[in-house]
């Protein structure tokens, strides 16, 4: 990127965050301004930004910004609700997920007739993980019921980390049926069973380890200003890629890591002052990859993008291949017609995909016609939920409110969930 490209991004920046409460009012995000922006200025064909970045620069990028998201996430998840409901989670993570997957990869084999199993696999799977980050403002509203933001929470933060598996399984699978040689070796990192084990087993090392250093520290006065944020930041970013060095699954390892942390510094207005850092750190990241996104990844997707039946295939996996699957793991829930619909739309593709498109450009390479269209597929759909999750976050939450819902942090008992999931420019907004 030149100096003036980053220039503008981080004037960009700074242009949003001033403005971020006047865009939220709009339901305007800032994954929509800097996809668009970034698509406009740097696009290759025509931008008038110089961005000549590596693909894997980017996906490295995007792989630390997801995990930074997961961990603080994860940390502000409030255990005592999630103990309490915790079968909304189960449900959604071992029916839905199995089935979006199942759903998506073959419905991919069939609007697309070159794609061979394995990419069509590939799409079902970079398409079936959600990201709470794009609905934040719903899941971060007290006007939600606070089991459903919960619920919404823990779905994202676990599914990208199950996801991965398969995905990495498909693109080598993909890469022997094509003939591609060495391809899709790298992919493999992070796609068993035993590397979801590492993941966790490390994630709980680094969480509660990090968690018990930091309060002796704190106790003993042994830290300066600042200090809990920087060790709260090291330690999430220590726990992916300690993770990735053993080839266990860092995504998972994050996500655990915070859960684990939260857990044992179990006091809601501490939990707000220490992950503030790696939160604030996550949503700067995520600015870039979203201007990177429309940069990089989009004009491939529109170069490619030449038939209706991928903006069918986009939308039937925002909505049919999605909220179906919902419906049948939220049966016999207890909740109702209105709130199986809402999570079920919730669903937004988001950084998990875009990683997953990354990975699939990396390690099978842009000289395949199959291989772009496969990932113009995922980006197309990630670019519609960008817009369509993004609109309808603030009217969706809204729409509780005048219902009179209880959702105003209520746990159930009567509590205020004062740990709600990442709160942002636009979170605090919304929280005024």
């Amino acid at each position: 990127m030149s100096d003036v490209a980053f220039a503008v991004v981080a004037l960009l920046m700074f242009g949003w965050a001033v403005a971020s409460r006047a865009l939220a009012r709009h339901d305007v995000t800032g994954p929509i301004i800097f996809t668009v922006v970034g698509f406009l200025l740097a696009n290759p064909d025509w931008g008038v930004l110089a961005v000549d970045v590596e693909t894997g620069t980017v996906h490295t990028i995007a792989e630390v910004t997801l995990a930074l998201v997961l961990f603080s996430d994860a940390a502000r998840v409030n255990l005592t609700e999630l103990r309490r409901d915790v079968g909304l989670s189960v449900r959604l993570l071992a029916i839905g997920l199995p089935i979006t997957l199942v759903v998506g990869g073959l419905a991919a084999a069939v609007v697309f007739d070159d794609f061979t199993w394995g990419l069509a696999g590939f799409v079902g799977a970079a398409l079936a993980p959600t990201d709470a980050a794009l609905s934040a403002q719903v899941i971060s509203d007290r006007r939600v019921p606070g089991r459903l933001r919960t619920a919404l929470n823990v779905e994202s933060g676990l599914n990208d980390g199950i996801a991965t598996p398969v995905v990495s399984f498909m693109l080598v699978a993909y890469a022997s049926q094509a003939d591609l040689g060495g391809h899709g070796e790298a992919a493999a990192t992070g796609g068993s069973a035993g590397d979801l084990l590492l993941g966790t087993g490390i994630g709980l090392l680094w969480g509660l380890g990090g968690a018990a250093a930091v309060t002796v520290a704190t106790r003993r006065s042994w830290v300066a200003s600042g200090g809990r944020q920087i060790a709260t930041l090291a330690l999430a970013l220590g726990a992916f890629s300690a993770a990735l060095a053993i080839e266990g699954n860092g995504f998972i390892a994050a996500f655990v890591a915070g859960l684990a942390f939260g857990s044992v510094l179990d006091d809601p207005d501490e939990i707000e002052g220490i992950v503030e850092l790696p939160e604030l750190g996550g949503q700067l990241l995520a600015l870039v990859v979203w201007f990177l996104f429309g940069s990089v990844l989009l004009p491939i997707a529109f170069h490619q993008v030449d038939e209706v039946t991928v903006v069918v295939y986009a939308l039937l996996a925002l909505t049919v291949f999605r909220m179906v699957p919902v419906a049948i793991a939220l049966v016999g829930s207890g909740l109702s017609r209105k709130d199986v619909v809402f999570v079920g739309w919730f669903g937004p593709r988001g950084l998990a995909s875009v990683v997953f498109a990354l990975l699939a450009l990396e390690e099978l390479g842009d000289s395949s016609e199959l291989v772009l269209e496969a990932v113009s597929v995922v980006t197309l759909t990630v670019l519609l939920s960008v817009v369509l999750h993004g609109v309808s976050a603030g009217p969706a939450a809204r729409s509780y409110g005048r219902a009179g819902s209880t959702g105003d942090g209520a746990t159930g008992d009567g509590a205020t969930d004062t740990r709600a999931t990442p709160r942002g420019f636009v979170h605090h907004a919304k929280r005024s």
